[in-house]
């Protein structure tokens, strides 16, 4: 660890997903979301859904505890829109942003920053009902609730996240995993992007009065000879846009594995392939920890006018167990590379890993853990891995 001391005034923090980890998806007014719909209709992985998932809802301040003694600076979440605001538009539920009341305040309550992101995919069934990411009204409701929400907690937050990879976002559409209707084809997904950079872009500046405002968005970083093709469609399709036109605070960046891409018939004109020898992790991703100081070092030469970074998610999905080993190894070696990155002068101002507790992974339901505290979904009982124990002594031994 003795290399991995960071600027004083570097954050350290966790991350977390409202879907993943709230469970009590009928509660207390709340709405349906996409998601739900989803579970229900077909099950993930196992037969799982986010019914209850981690139950955050209803344990909130036993997780409040645990980033405590955790010694993270900032946390970072989101708000489920259904929770607050049950039809995507109109009337808003009271509980639903008491919710959330509570939550900002045992943050800062417990000294720590919140990092609101508002858009984690899990949008009003009821908008779905209506176009969804289709239709560009989403994209207008997207900005009352951004503005709604922050009239209720924006004195006590400072810093904004509008969307949660867009590009995800776009590409679940053409598949179908996050379309009850089913898959999209090309086109159809190219709408579901311009409406959502119309979203942040109708949001950011409802939100600025509130402090800074950004967007976490998963990049990767691709080698093969489709590599130029596959970066403009994918890296650069929404970092164009957000840095070239509306600007924004601070960029969150998301990364876990690089791809390796060949031409192909597909209608992308290139397709994913395997990085040979290389170990891959549950989701089939390469294990390469060392390719992220390759990514920022692309951003920091593309982008002359790159605004602060923030790692908003980072992390290694194993399975179920206290001991982490290769979790740690991971997180040390993708910290080396931030390092790196800052000590050649890139403006990197924290670091959120993925994430504080085993929660829900998706469609992949709830064999990947990523979690720094293990969760029993039987018993939903927390205990600190040995990653936890890693990431607070790191923590707490840096400058301050």
């Amino acid at each position: 660890m003795n290399d991995l001391l960071f600027p004083p005034t570097f954050t350290w923090g966790a991350a977390t997903s409202a879907y993943q980890i709230e469970g009590a998806w009928d509660v207390d007014g709340k709405g349906p979301s996409v998601w739900d719909t989803l579970a229900h209709q077909r099950g993930f992985a196992g037969g799982a859904t986010g019914d209850v998932a981690c139950d955050h809802y209803h344990r909130l301040d036993e997780d409040l505890d645990l980033m405590a003694v955790l010694g993270i600076d900032a946390y970072r979440f989101s708000v489920s829109w259904p929770r607050v605001q049950p039809d995507g538009r109109g009337s808003w539920n009271p509980a639903g942003l008491a919710f959330y009341d509570r939550l900002i305040d045992g943050l800062l309550a417990r000294g720590i920053e919140p990092l609101l992101t508002l858009y984690h995919w899990d949008h009003p069934q009821a908008l779905e009902d209506s176009g969804g990411w289709l239709s560009s009204e989403t994209a207008e409701r997207f900005a009352d609730y951004a503005e709604g929400v922050a009239a209720r907690i924006g004195d006590r937050v400072r810093r904004w996240i509008t969307l949660n990879e867009p590009l995800s976002v776009m590409s679940a559409h053409i598949s179908g995993a996050s379309r009850p209707a089913g898959p999209l084809t090309l086109d159809d997904g190219l709408r579901v992007a311009d409406n959502l950079l119309a979203a942040h872009a109708l949001a950011t500046p409802r939100l600025r009065d509130h402090g800074e405002v950004g967007i976490a968005l998963n990049l990767a970083g691709f080698e093969g000879d489709a590599a130029e093709r596959a970066r403009a469609h994918e890296d650069q399709l929404f970092l164009d846009a957000v840095l070239k036109g509306e600007p924004i605070d601070f960029l969150g960046v998301n990364w876990y594995a690089p791809a390796r891409v060949i031409a192909s018939h597909d209608p992308l004109g290139y397709a994913r392939t395997d990085f040979p020898g290389v170990p891959t992790n549950m989701l089939g991703w390469p294990i390469l920890p060392e390719r992220l100081g390759d990514l920022l070092r692309w951003l920091r030469d593309t982008y002359a006018d790159l605004p602060p970074v923030h790692i908003t998610e980072n992390g290694l999905p194993l399975p179920a167990g206290i001991h982490d080993p290769r979790r740690i190894d991971y997180l040390r070696s993708c910290l080396t590379q931030i390092k790196a990155a800052l000590d050649d002068g890139m403006d990197i101002r924290g670091y959120h890993v993925w994430s504080l507790m085993d929660n829900l992974e998706w469609d992949h339901g709830y064999d990947p853990r990523f979690g720094l505290v293990h969760v029993d979904f039987d018993t939903l009982t927390r205990t600190p891995k040995d990653s936890y124990h890693w990431y607070r002594r790191l923590i707490a031994r840096q400058p301050r």
